[in-house]
């Protein structure tokens, strides 16, 4: 019984290791070609917006609008790609999802 509740607890601290990790790695997300390219942490937190002057119409601000929901969601599709890859196995070996994380 002890030593499955050490392969527990080094499970969650490998687990706490890869989320710190995720909150600290940058990914990009982009539209319109790279006119506009959104960064995000691993985690998901927006980090980071550009937009390229090219991107920008006065007379049409709600594809500019598009084109920046896109890049945001484009780069938080990867985000949650890599917390798979990254928190996956580990949430799996402790029996399931971690609260707060979409898997």
């Amino acid at each position: 019984m002890q030593q499955l509740l050490q392969q527990a607890q080094k499970m969650q601290q490998e687990l706490a290791e890869a989320q710190q990790e995720l909150a600290e790695t940058p990914v990009e997300g982009s539209a319109g070609g790279g006119l506009v390219r959104a960064t995000v942490t691993g985690a998901g937190e927006l980090k980071g917006l550009v937009i390229d002057p090219k991107a920008v119409d006065p007379e049409d601000t709600e594809t500019l609008a598009d084109l920046v929901l896109a890049a945001v969601r484009d780069a938080n599709a990867t985000a949650q790609q890599l917390q798979q890859a990254k928190l996956g196995p580990l949430a799996q070996g402790l029996g399931g999802g971690t609260p707060g994380l979409p898997f």
